[in-house]
């Protein structure tokens, strides 16, 4: 869906069939996967981040501008430019008015907008209000207010306040793997961000385990007071890796890692 789209409808599934979630058993490429949110063009039941920022290097002579030796779409090197400093509601800002700076943007976007925060009502709204431009936030907000209503939260396991039962842990992570450009200008681009998300309930009594999903999370940007903001986006399924034959990790080592590891700020 587009922003145009002001339905709110939200879409969920839950796992089927019962038992230990964690019991150590190897996942199958089959296993139920976990539906995500989507509300007025974004998909929003999806994952916090964990990945790298280059922070070495000089200036890379494939720098932005618009030109044809700014990074090709084949290639996710990284340019060798640092992440931004600056926040916003806790978001990285400040992003350069350059092709890569677009690709930071997104790939950070994506990052917040999957993360736990957005299932909560004061910082979803600080969060839609740091990344979308006014127009796009201010239709936004009552939409999703709307969509994470205490009945879709209860169904993740949620209280009404978005919080998770004593003794679980909800998890929420986006995990860009590499960003794209597909159409660039001075005051607008659009850039596909592919990326692996987790989402799930971590806990002995979870009937939803964490999962992984992946999908392509395509955002249009505006130039907008010196920032680069969502006006729209939209997302596709894939592409998948086939499903390696890793052993599933135990609820405890599920909650223990959310809480140990933190997320990078990416730069392209």
């Amino acid at each position: 869906m587009s922003l145009g789209d002001d339905t709110g409808r939200t879409r969920t599934r839950l796992p089927e069939g019962g038992g230990d979630p964690y019991g150590g058993a190897r996942r199958s490429g089959r296993s139920s996967s976990r539906s995500l949110v989507t509300v007025v063009g974004v998909v929003v039941l999806l994952i916090a981040a964990i990945a790298f920022a280059n922070r070495g290097g000089g200036d890379s002579d494939g720098e932005e501008g618009g030109g044809g030796d700014s990074p090709k779409a084949a290639a996710t090197a990284p340019s060798g430019k640092k992440p931004v400093s600056a926040k916003e509601a806790g978001v990285p800002a400040g992003f350069p008015h350059t092709r890569q700076g677009a690709e930071s943007a997104a790939a950070n976007y994506a990052v917040v907008l999957g993360s736990d925060g957005m299932f909560k009502k004061d910082s979803r709204h600080s969060i839609v209000g740091a990344i979308y431009t006014p127009a796009a936030a201010e239709q936004l907000r009552p939409a999703m207010d709307q969509a994470y209503s205490a009945d879709f939260l209860s169904k993740l396991g949620l209280d009404a306040n978005g919080n998770p039962p004593q003794g679980s842990t909800f998890v929420s992570r986006t995990i860009p793997v590499g960003t794209h450009i597909e159409d660039f200008d001075d005051d607008n681009a659009r850039v596909a961000v592919w990326y692996m998300g987790l989402i799930g309930m971590s806990g002995d009594k979870s009937t939803d385990p964490v999962t992984t999903t992946w999908k392509t999370w395509i955002f249009e940007l505006q130039w907008t007071n010196g920032d680069w903001k969502i006006s729209a986006d939209t997302q596709k399924d894939g592409p998948a890796p086939v499903p390696g034959d890793d052993k599933a990790a135990s609820s405890e080592e599920i909650s223990k890692a959310v809480e140990e590891y933190g997320g990078f700020t990416y730069a392209r």
